[in-house]
């Protein structure tokens, strides 16, 4: 298989932090690679520098095959914001001949479409997730060689993700990127490779195997530890001899005594966010969290809410999903207190025992030029987030994209909140970082209502979701993410499947009617039996609409979404039965 690109002895750091030094790897041609390490370690340098982006403190070599083109996906997207969708990726694109820029306008038209992106679109009204559509789409386009990504999924909403998903796994592209996205990482990639401990470790194989195959490289180097500590005691016993023994020891020995010491010190120690302490809430949440009752919210003419009636209980673990730029994040402002009287329509309480915690995508809001020590005054607590002391004295404006997002996370959860409000709380956290929050809200005593476009997360923590669906629409689901997927994809090819049963059913009646009079007769007994039949399909019929309009109303309590749903497909089981039988005496005339 070709090798794209060699990489070898590079280098870099800030200051007197050594990201990463002597590194290398090769790419080969169709490898779909997953960069995985804690924040802070340097994953964006690296990318950057492979980019030619950014340069290798140390020289290094970086040699890639002759005429490559290569794409690159940095985490923000610069952007004019007066230009239009299309303007903003024909400005930005680089240098084609005719057939070259033919086939890139058909893709960008294709990217465009997939990604749900008006082209004539202005920059400027773009929400966060539709700007990193706009960019994957740029960089998507170019049919490049080779695509370096920097957290591709950052942003995008689910139905987003799950386009670029199926694009990539399909595509017979190479691939290099930085995700925190575990069911991505799982679904795209072929191969994991990790920065550890300054060094690299190549694992072939999807997310599971890597996670396998990394315990075992753990275990492995422990327990080689262990017999290292049972030679070393041998060994002691050796050196410890009679003054008269020692003396003729050879000084090979003596040397190998002293290298067998410092390695039986050396335990595998997987540095990881510690929240077991984490001080929790002291106030006890009462039974009334927010009452919502007939609520609208309507923002610079546009509805994102309407007659939205919702009771959230102590304990519930609520994620709420949508389109980018459909209101999520702005009914997280309504739980808040944050959103403005004047938007805000219909009753809505917060419980007096409430104390919340809210974790806004925004992400830290502090002056850059404050330290980590100013922002966190605890030294205790900055440690068990990997904050060592030498970074105490560090400016906000110099740490990492993860290590904001880390010590955002752990102002948030100072405030011992017994309910935690989470607004796209996985971008840019490691995946180490990530698994160790998830434990750590599985234990969470008070009520949990989250935002997020990662399937993971919310399959883990959510027991229930709210459907952001446009105009104002809410609906419940119960269950997580991959089962509401699920369910709609059934539900989905039910009504395709009804829609094109319907058409044949009314076919074959007219048919019926029209030669009916060369059939034998309906018995009077019958006749009547075809007349009840006419007027019980009529009022399924009806039932079945009142029953679809109520379950998408998005107002429903849980136990009467759930009743509605069971007597939608005893309706649908019963008008078959009897549209079958109309069908049978129809034959007779």
């Amino acid at each position: 298989m070709a090798s794209y690109l060699q990489i070898e002895n590079i280098s870099k750091s800030y200051g007197p932090k050594i990201l990463f030094q002597n590194i290398g790897f090769n790419i080969n041609q169709g490898d779909k690679i997953a960069l995985v390490a804690p924040n802070g370690t340097g994953k964006t340098s690296l990318l950057r520098i492979l980019a030619g982006k950014d340069k290798s403190d140390s020289g290094g070599k970086i040699t890639f095959i002759k005429d490559i083109r290569i794409s690159f996906l940095e985490q923000d997207y610069c952007f004019e914001p007066e230009y239009t969708v299309l303007e903003q990726i024909q400005t930005t694109a680089p240098v084609m001949d005719p057939d070259q820029k033919q086939a890139f306008d058909l893709n960008v038209n294709k990217f465009l479409t997939g990604f749900g992106i008006a082209p004539e679109s202005k920059m400027k009204e773009l929400s966060g997730g539709e700007v990193k559509r706009v960019a994957l789409t740029a960089m998507l386009a170019t049919d490049a060689d080779f695509y370096i990504m920097d957290e591709p999924t950052n942003h995008l909403d689910l139905d987003a993700i799950e386009f670029l998903e199926g694009y990539l796994s399909k595509s017979r592209l190479t691939l290099l990127m930085v995700t925190h996205d575990r069911y991505f990482l799982e679904r795209v990639c072929n191969t994991i490779i990790e920065m550890d401990h300054g060094a690299l470790y190549t694992y072939k194989g999807d997310y599971e195997n890597y996670l396998q195959k990394r315990q075992d490289r753990i275990e492995n180097y422990n327990a080689e530890t262990d017999k290292v500590r049972n030679i070393l005691r041998r060994e002691l016993e050796w050196m410890h001899a009679t003054p008269c023994a020692r003396t003729g020891k050879a000084k090979y020995r003596k040397d190998a005594f002293y290298a067998l010491q410092e390695r039986s010190q050396q335990v595998y120690l997987q540095r990881q966010v510690d929240m077991d302490n984490v001080p929790s809430s002291k106030v006890h949440l009462g039974n009334k969290v927010f009452d919502a009752h007939s609520v609208g919210i309507n923002l610079s003419g546009k509805c994102l809410l309407s007659d939205f009636s919702y009771n959230f209980c102590r304990g519930e673990r609520v994620g709420i999903v949508g389109s980018n730029g459909i209101g999520k994040s702005t009914f997280l402002k309504l739980l808040s207190g944050e959103l403005p009287a004047d938007a805000v329509s219909g009753s809505f309480e917060t419980g007096e025992s409430v104390r919340i915690g809210y974790y806004k995508q925004t992400g830290i809001e502090f002056k850059p030029t404050q330290t980590v020590l100013e922002t966190v005054s605890d030294t205790h607590l900055l440690n068990r987030f990997l904050f060592s002391h030498d970074m105490f004295n560090n400016r906000i404006e110099k740490l990492s994209g993860g290590e904001k997002r880390r010590l955002y996370l752990l102002t948030v959860l100072m405030q011992q909140p017994n309910v935690l409000i989470l607004d796209e709380p996985t971008n840019d956290l490691d995946i180490v970082t990530l698994n160790v929050l998830e434990e750590y809200l599985l234990e969470f005593k008070g009520t949990l209502v989250i935002v997020s476009h990662d399937r993971h997360f919310l399959d883990r923590l959510a027991d229930h979701l709210l459907i952001f669906c446009g105009n104002g629409v809410v609906k419940d689901f119960i269950g997580g993410y991959t089962e509401y997927r699920s369910f709609m994809k059934d539900y989905n090819a039910e009504q395709k499947s009804l829609e094109r049963g319907s058409q044949t059913k009314q076919d074959t009646r007219t048919q019926s009617v029209a030669v009916k009079a060369d059939r034998q007769k309906m018995t009077f007994k019958e006749k009547r039996e075809f007349e009840q039949l006419e007027s019980d399909i009529a009022a399924l019929e009806a039932e079945k609409e009142s029953l679809t309009n109520s379950m998408n109303s998005g107002t429903m309590p849980f136990d009467q979404l759930q009743a509605a749903s069971d007597r939608y497909k005893k309706v649908l089981e019963e008008l078959d039965r009897k549209e079958e039988r109309w069908l049978e005496l129809s034959e007779k005339s």
